[in-house]
């Protein structure tokens, strides 16, 4: 969480801006399945098919298909598009990054025990989530100015206590004079942009990722009954610059031309979880699966944050706070998944995936901090979703041909926001005796509602933002015997 202690206190007033703080937790609960390019073809899917290093993070029984050992490495790039209209003005934005999106190895242990017939340990990376992105929003306001925001949080504040009651955006605004104190008055205040009339712009570029290292164990019984457990440590990183301005373009409002206000802020923390799961395999052409992951515990969350507000009045001036820091411990709720796997000889299957969770059970505590209010915000702005993952491989020779439909459930209550995504992917590969090449891309679309800002009296309309990312991945994969 931001700018916790004194300022979360200001915030707390308006319900959107606190949902903004609910939506901290929503980013590090939410997961996006990426490992292999196999994997990633089609759509993630692979609850019931296994014998790839992504079914440690979803069905660990899938390990237990393994008849040989396997390394795997997937590079990738990605692209986030962003497209934004607010105030029936449209901007883009864009950004473009490499990493790796899986690091696995699998060693294979022969049994001939009781009907058990092979051991698998697993040990490596899966990405869950992918924080990167850039989005422009900018057009004009003529009702009212984030200041005005401003003015209200600080009126029945003496002017000689605004740095301690805020010293991330209502000091520095105050003190760059971008709000004072109304003649005569020592608490009530007023700013060089009363009625609006100016062009607002948001500029929000953020990265990082969430990575699961794992610890899986699986075994095979009889080639009909597949059990795993995954021991996962995932490691969040998310980077976040924010920056908000104003510009009198027609030169219209006396002694102002703009000003801006920056945030940047750094979260990490580790986390750590169990995921159990079985595949049934009561006939050839037939595959059961299930699997349950209670709860991840992230017990080491620490936030770093500091603004840099400027303002350019009779001349230009500015001013950087000092660095804010908080540690805090966080609970994201459980995931149960059900899949079908239907195997038509040597040369096809498809895959079906089913996913629920209930983003509302995700938690914040801290022996520093009361979360009771912002956790009941989590529990009315949030909702159970349903996600949906299907997957079809073809294979021709040393060919395979894969393609895939994902389904996110948007996890917003009440319709309170979109935030729905779908997810459509296809690739080839190739295997030739210990040797595997895989390709995927992958196409996502994603649309969200955005505030600039929101108080008891003000409030922007929404920008509308549109989401758009592609994804190219290679896999390399080389099998021990």
């Amino acid at each position: 969480m931001k700018r916790l202690g004194i300022v979360v206190g200001l915030f707390l007033l308006s319900f959107m801006v606190n949902a903004q703080y609910a939506d901290d937790a929503l980013r590090f609960s939410q997961v996006y399945y990426q490992g292999t390019a196999r994997s990633m073809a089609l759509a993630g899917s692979m609850g019931a098919i296994g014998a790839d290093f992504l079914s440690a993070s979803t069905n660990p029984a899938g390990m237990g298909l393994y008849r040989s050992g396997v390394y795997s490495i997937s590079p990738e790039v990605s692209t986030t598009m962003a497209s934004s209209v607010y105030n029936g003005d449209l901007s883009n934005d864009s950004r473009t990054i490499f990493d790796l999106s899986n690091l696995g190895y699998v060693i294979v242990k022969p049994l001939s025990a009781n009907g058990w017939k092979f051991f698998q340990f697993g040990f490596g990376m899966n990405r869950l989530n992918n924080f990167n992105s850039s989005v422009n929003m900018q057009g004009k306001n003529t009702l009212d100015s984030k200041l005005d925001v401003y003015r209200e949080l600080a009126n029945g504040v003496y002017y000689d206590e605004i740095e301690g009651y805020d010293p991330y955006e209502l000091y520095p605004a105050w003190y760059l004079y971008l709000i004072d104190t109304i003649s005569g008055t020592v608490d009530q205040y007023t700013s060089p942009v009363n009625f609006g009339g100016v062009l607002q712009q948001q500029y929000i570029k953020s990265k990082g990722s969430t990575n699961e290292w794992i610890f899986s164990f699986s075994g095979n019984y009889n080639d009909k009954l597949y059990i795993g457990a995954t021991i996962g440590l995932p490691y969040t990183r998310y980077f976040r610059e924010s920056s908000y301005s104003e510009f009198d373009i027609a030169d219209t409002i006396p002694y102002f031309k703009n000003w801006s206000v920056t945030e940047n802020l750094t979260t990490t923390g580790w986390g750590i979880n169990l995921k159990l799961g079985m595949i049934f395999k009561p006939t050839e052409w037939l595959r059961l699966g299930g699997a349950f992951h209670p709860p991840t515990y992230y017990w080491s969350m620490s936030d770093k944050w500091y603004t840099n507000t400027t303002a350019d009045l009779v001349g230009f001036d500015s001013y950087e706070s000092i660095l804010g820091t908080f540690d805090y411990d966080m609970t994201t709720p459980l995931r149960a998944i059900g899949s079908l796997g239907f195997i038509f000889g040597q040369n096809a299957f498809v895959t079906l995936d089913y996913e629920y969770t209930d983003y509302s059970k995700s938690k914040f505590s801290s022996k520093g901090y009361c979360y009771n209010e912002v956790n009941a915000d989590i529990s009315s702005v949030f909702q159970q979703t349903h996600n949906f993952r299907g997957g079809i491989e073809y294979r021709y020779s040393n060919l395979s041909f894969r393609g895939g439909y994902a389904l996110y459930g948007s996890p917003y209550a009440n319709n309170l926001n979109d935030g729905k995504r779908q997810l459509f992917s296809a690739g080839i590969g190739y295997r030739n005796n210990d040797l595997a090449l895989d390709f995927a891309y992958v196409y996502s679309t994603k649309n969200e509602n955005y505030y600039l800002y929101t108080s008891d009296n003000y409030q922007t309309n929404p920008a509308s933002n549109e989401f758009k990312s592609q994804q190219f991945m290679v896999s390399l994969r080389y099998f021990v015997k």
